[in-house]
């Protein structure tokens, strides 16, 4: 990674960090002393609660529709619920009510559905298991409510016993053997069936562990028979259930409630947290040393091109052609001879190998840049010791000149200004009987032209 690149990285991790403070400021609002995390689970709050209501029945629902009787009563229902908070916006509630409805035909109103001319159902119960969406639960005005409206929709099982007068006789389906149009009850017995029950409401938080609830709920009968009046013409029947109740949160008093939380608020807390903003402090001064040391490693006061803390040869004068440690390159001079390159080592290659050794690219290097420079030509001379044909070794030889010249082409030397010469076991500068002289032998020479 170079300086720009390490310098980039660097402030963009001071924008995030920066941006993170920023949000935890602002929210102006005092932190709480809850100690609920945005990603803690349901652990940490109180999900279970217990409810008791009453209300009222009548054998009709909001949305309308036809009914068996004209006329329809309002009597006393109670009931039960148990709910399970899932999730802010979400719970699941077994609900059960208890009561009785009841209504009657008015022969002066237009014509009815059926002759009867009234009706009382006993509702031994009535059970469902119904989902509850809270609405409004993640406020972005408000840190805690106090006030929450819900919907509720589920499937539940009934038991009923209708009780129908038609002409002056009465018939009680729960005592009867027989009922209307041969339907056979036994004695004391109750119709059971399927319902959905469909609801809203709003709820008041009256403190920690207590709610006061008004809801209302449509509950519609898999069947016909719900007022004991089997009416042509008319669809399935329907009652409802408007209520009043108190509803109790069971728990650990030292953890908040779910339903009344607000994720949002929680959130704000937590990156409100002192400990959090001390890290982000630290974070940012961690940032600004890495930044200046940054600095100090692009700082280089003789403008050699090598930063001040890798230059070993600080000063060096303007213009002058430096290594990559900062020191002068040498001059490209002859020896007396006027045949080899004076300043540079030999190249040394493994045994039947014409692959460079890392350990010779510092003289390459310096080659390198001395042709870049100064311009010149230079013929490689290469070598090989006498293991094998002279054939062989004088293929090799070729390929290990052929390797340097490849080397400095790719550094930037001009392929005209290099030449090369396989020169087989011709020269040797050691014995060929000992294995240390062959590993001379092994080499590559640079010769000016």
């Amino acid at each position: 990674m170079n300086y720009s690149t390490l310098k980039k990285s660097v402030a963009l991790s001071l924008v995030a960090l920066t941006g993170v403070a920023s949000l935890a400021v602002a929210q102006d609002a005092p932190a709480t002393t809850s100690s609920t995390k945005v990603f803690g689970g349901r652990g940490q709050y109180r999900t279970w609660s217990i409810g008791v209501n009453a209300g009222v029945l009548a054998p009709v629902v909001a949305i309308g529709g036809s009914n068996d009787f004209n006329k329809w009563d309002v009597n006393l229902g109670y009931g039960l619920n148990i709910r399970k908070q899932l999730g802010h916006s979400f719970s699941l509630e077994l609900a059960g009510v208890r009561g009785k409805v009841s209504g009657s035909n008015d022969a002066t109103a237009g014509p009815v559905a059926s002759t009867a001319s009234e009706f009382e159902t006993e509702l031994q119960y009535a059970v469902d298991l119904r989902g509850v969406v809270n609405l409004g639960s993640i406020d972005f005005l408000r840190r805690e409510n106090a006030v929450g409206f819900f919907l509720t929709a589920g499937a539940g099982y009934l038991a009923y016993a209708p009780k129908v007068t038609t002409g002056g006789q009465t018939i009680d389906w729960k005592g009867s053997a027989i009922g209307p149009v041969g339907d056979r009850h036994e004695a004391k017995d109750y119709v059971k069936g399927f319902y959905i029950p469909v609801g809203a409401g709003v709820k008041f938080k009256v403190s920690e562990r207590v709610n006061f609830n008004l809801g209302y709920t449509m509950n519609f009968v898999d069947a016909d028979n719900f007022d004991g009046v089997y009416a042509k013409g008319t669809t399935k029947d329907k009652f409802s259930y408007g209520y009043a109740g108190l509803e109790f949160s069971l728990g650990s008093s030292a953890k908040p409630s779910l339903e009344w939380s607000n994720p949002l608020a929680t959130m704000y807390d937590e990156l409100k947290d002192p400990t959090l903003r001390q890290e982000v402090e630290a974070l940012k001064n961690r940032v600004s040393n890495v930044e200046k040391s940054v600095e100090d490693l692009k700082k280089d006061t003789d403008g050699d091109g090598v930063a001040d803390q890798f230059d070993k040869c600080p000063g060096t004068p303007a213009g002058t052609a430096v290594d990559g440690s900062g020191c002068p390159l040498p001059k490209f001079t002859a020896d007396s001879t006027n045949t080899n390159v004076t300043g540079f080592e030999k190249i040394g290659f493994d045994f039947n190998s014409s692959v460079l050794k890392t350990e010779s690219y510092p003289t390459l290097d310096k080659l390198s840049s001395v042709l870049r420079e100064n311009g010149g030509k230079v013929t490689v001379n290469g070598y090989a010791s006498s293991e094998g044909t002279a054939a062989y070794n004088m293929k090799l030889s070729k390929d290990r000149a052929n390797s340097v010249k490849t080397y400095l082409v790719n550094s930037g030397v001009n392929a005209s200004q290099v030449a090369t010469k396989g020169l087989g076991e011709a020269n040797p500068i050691a014995s060929n009987d000992t294995e240390e002289g062959r590993i001379q032998n092994r080499r590559v020479e640079t010769a000016r032209n």
